[in-house]
């Protein structure tokens, strides 16, 4: 096949941009040719995705729909694989071309017009569709601008609005969770276009295991911005009753308050603030950890840092916040504590460092789990089949 990714941007840059590469370069090993329509470079790791990508159509090069068409012309995929592309210019060229159309689902932003489904001020997660509350009383059509010179953005209501109609009409939806699958079935999309292919993390060395030692390791990483959660994991730290050690790993907007926080509470002695480390030294982190603690509250797609440390054996706790329950069963490969249960997420921490063996049984349980339903070569085949299944249904229509 000829598949035509779409994305807003080229080059390495989080985990949209990991998934993109990753899955191109294996359907590429399995003879597929591949082509990418993209946005504006974000300076890292572009000859790698130079290599993967041997097609090459960027938008910068005319007004978007003209380059669009240029690349369903030259190219002639069979398929496209939006990514993440805001631009409905964009989008609204590749609906109207009738080629094969595919889009996976990252995050909120089709859906969402703050992007994060959950209040800023109350936390409080967002379980409506789109709709005229976004403009009041949740004021979504003025949100934070990260990349221009105002603090300030403008959203088009309109826009979200004809931006939803028009992924209605792709051909599959890929969500990597039942929360995000039903996310779009609230907002009217067809369930038979639904497909859930929870993005899967390559295997890491199957021999590292926690020693689960009486340092009482506890780990974070990830951002810390306030959906994280960062504030409330050291509330719920200053409330266990077992002797600990806090590593918390990860930069953001958020860091400084939480620092002062951790002083606040008299945390500082247990509690260290590392910024972002290389993958090598967070497995030494990996050895010494008796548990990871997942404090998110705003409504994560999946939380893919689980997935992550369960291979390695270690077990989770974390609020029941989006898609986080996909792979969290509480009591069998972590704990699952009720959203913003402080008293319970402190208790549940205590539980596995007074019993290691409780601990260890977690973290098994958890790499058997993903090792079984995060399997990273059945996670292309499924991608390859499904692709194979669209263009074969839009042929069939065409007879």
């Amino acid at each position: 096949m000829r598949i035509l990714y779409v994305h807003e941007r080229f080059g390495a840059l989080a985990g949209a941009e990991a998934n993109a590469q990753i899955t191109a370069s294996e359907l590429g090993k399995l003879g597929h040719s591949i082509g990418i329509l993209h946005g504006p470079s974000t300076g890292r790791n572009e000859s790698g995705w130079q290599t993967t990508f041997p097609h090459r159509f960027a938008l910068a090069e005319g007004v978007p729909e003209g380059v669009t068409s240029r690349a369903l012309v030259d190219f002639r995929p069979d398929v496209v694989y939006v990514h993440k592309m805001a631009d409905l210019r964009v989008i609204g060229t590749l609906v109207e071309s009738g080629v094969p159309l595919v889009r996976m689902v990252h995050d909120h932003d089709i859906y969402c017009m703050r992007s994060y489904k959950y209040d800023y001020f109350t936390r409080k997660i967002c379980t409506r569709p789109v709709g005229l509350h976004c403009i009041f009383p949740c004021l979504a059509s003025v949100v934070r601008n990260h990349e221009g010179p105002l603090p300030v953005k403008w959203v088009s209501y309109s826009d979200k609005k004809r931006e939803v109609a028009l992924n209605r009409r792709f051909d599959r939806m890929v969500v990597v969770t039942t929360y995000m699958r039903d996310e779009l079935l609230g907002n009217g999309f067809d369930p038979s276009r639904i497909e859930i292919h929870g993005p899967v993390p390559r295997m890491g060395d199957p021999s590292l295991r926690s020693n689960f030692g009486d340092r009482n390791l506890i780990l974070y990483a990830g951002q810390i911005i306030r959906g994280k959660g960062v504030d409330l994991l050291l509330r719920a730290l200053a409330r266990l009753k077992s002797k600990f050690e806090c590593v918390i790993l990860g930069d953001g907007n958020h860091k400084a308050a939480c620092e002062a926080l951790s002083k606040e509470l008299g945390l500082t002695d247990r509690v260290s603030f590392k910024g972002f480390i290389p993958q090598e030294e967070l497995k030494a982190y990996y050895r010494e950890c008796s548990v990871v603690a997942i404090s998110s509250v705003w409504p994560e797609p999946i939380a893919t840092i689980g997935l992550e440390v369960m291979r390695y054996a270690l077990p989770v706790v974390a609020f029941d916040a989006g898609g986080i329950r996909d792979w969290l069963i509480d009591g069998k490969t972590g704990f699952l504590v009720p959203w913003m249960d402080l008293d319970q997420y402190a208790a549940r921490i205590d539980q596995m460092l007074g019993n290691k063996a409780l601990a260890k049984e977690l973290g098994e349980n958890g790499l058997q789990f993903v090792s079984q339903h995060y399997d990273f070569d059945g996670y292309i085949r499924d991608l390859e089949a499904m692709f194979g299944r669209v263009v074969q249904e839009t042929s069939n229509r065409r007879a």
